[in-house]
C-alpha cells in the first residue's frame, strides 16, 4: 500500500474525531476568532483619574457598562498627587490616569503599576475670569497685580507645577490668595466669584463654557502636561483594567479627548 493511500484514511479519521467533539471539549481559555470581542467583562472596575478627566472618563465608563451589563465602573477624581498618595497608602484601584508623568512615576517607583504607563493625551493651561471680568484682567501680568485675587493649583499638583513653569516662561510672579488641590477647585473659585482669575487647563475652561471668560496665555506652550495611564499591580479586575486602558488610548477615547479640548499624546 502506497504512503499516499495510507495517509488518506488517517486524515479522515482525524477529521471525524474533531467533528465529534462537543461544546464541553472547547478550551474556554483559547484565543477567540479575529473580530470576536470575547466574553463580557464582569465585576467592579475602579478607576482613579485626575479631576480634569472627569467628563471623558465618565463617558467611557458608561460605554463600558453598556457593552458589559455585568460590569460596574467606579471612578474617583481628585488631584493627581492626592490619588497617588491614596494608592501608596493602600487604597484599592485597578487603573490610574494622572495629569503628568512625574506623579505617575512616583507610583511606578513604588512598584504599584503593572507594566509601563502609556501617554494618551496632553493639556495646557489658560487664564479664566468671571464673565464680567471685575478686575480687568487681560493678561497673565494683570493677574499678578496686587489688586487681583488670583487662584492657582498647589505646587505638588500637576496643574500647580505647570503654573510655576508658565510663570517662569512669562517672567511673572503670581501672589495667589489660595492654592487648590485640583484644577476643578480653582475653576470653582472663579465661577463662584470668590476669585478674580485662575489658571486652569484649557479643557476645564471649555467645559465651563459661558461661566468664565478666557484669557489666552501664550507662555502656556512652555508647560505642556502629558497624561499617562496604567493598570495597577494589585488590580482586582485586571482584564477590565486592560480593556479600559485600551478604550482610553484607542479611537473612541481619543475622539472624546479631542472633543473635550485635550491634545494628542505627542503634543497639543
Amino acid at each position: 500500500m502506497s504512503p499516499v493511500r495510507t495517509a488518506l484514511p488517517l486524515a479522515l479519521v482525524a477529521v471525524l474525531l474533531v467533528g465529534c467533539g462537543g461544546a464541553d471539549d472547547v478550551d474556554p481559555s483559547a484565543p477567540t476568532a479575529a473580530g470576536d470581542p470575547g466574553p463580557a467583562l464582569e465585576g467592579t472596575l475602579t478607576v482613579f483619574a485626575a479631576a480634569s478627566l472627569t467628563e471623558v472618563v465618565d463617558e467611557l465608563a458608561e460605554q463600558m457598562q453598556e457593552e458589559n451589563p455585568g460590569l460596574t465602573v467606579r471612578a474617583s477624581y481628585a488631584g493627581s498627587s492626592d490619588l497617588a498618595a491614596q494608592l501608596q497608602e493602600g487604597a484599592p484601584a485597578d487603573v490610574l490616569a494622572t495629569a503628568d508623568e512625574r506623579t505617575m512615576q512616583a507610583v511606578v517607583d513604588a512598584g504599584l503599576t503593572a507594566g509601563e504607563p502609556e501617554v494618551f493625551a496632553t493639556n495646557v493651561l489658560t487664564l479664566v475670569t468671571p464673565p464680567d471680568d471685575p478686575a480687568g484682567v487681560a493678561s497673565l501680568a494683570d493677574a499678578a497685580r496686587d489688586d487681583v485675587a488670583v487662584v492657582v493649583c498647589a505646587p505638588q499638583v500637576p496643574c500647580g507645577a505647570a503654573t510655576e513653569r508658565v510663570e517662569e516662561a512669562a517672567g511673572v510672579t503670581l501672589s495667589p490668595v489660595s492654592e487648590e488641590g485640583s484644577v476643578t477647585d480653582v475653576l470653582g473659585k472663579v465661577t463662584s466669584g470668590e476669585a478674580d482669575a485662575g489658571l486652569v487647563y484649557v479643557t476645564d475652561a471649555r467645559r465651563a463654557g459661558d461661566a468664565v471668560r478666557v484669557v489666552d496665555v501664550p507662555e502656556a506652550a512652555a508647560a505642556v502636561n502629558r497624561y499617562p495611564v496604567a493598570t495597577l499591580a494589585d488590580a482586582a479586575s485586571p482584564e477590565a483594567a486592560a480593556a479600559f486602558v485600551d478604550l482610553l488610548a484607542g479611537p473612541d477615547g481619543q475622539e472624546l479627548l479631542a472633543d473635550a479640548g485635550f491634545g494628542p499624546p505627542d503634543g497639543p
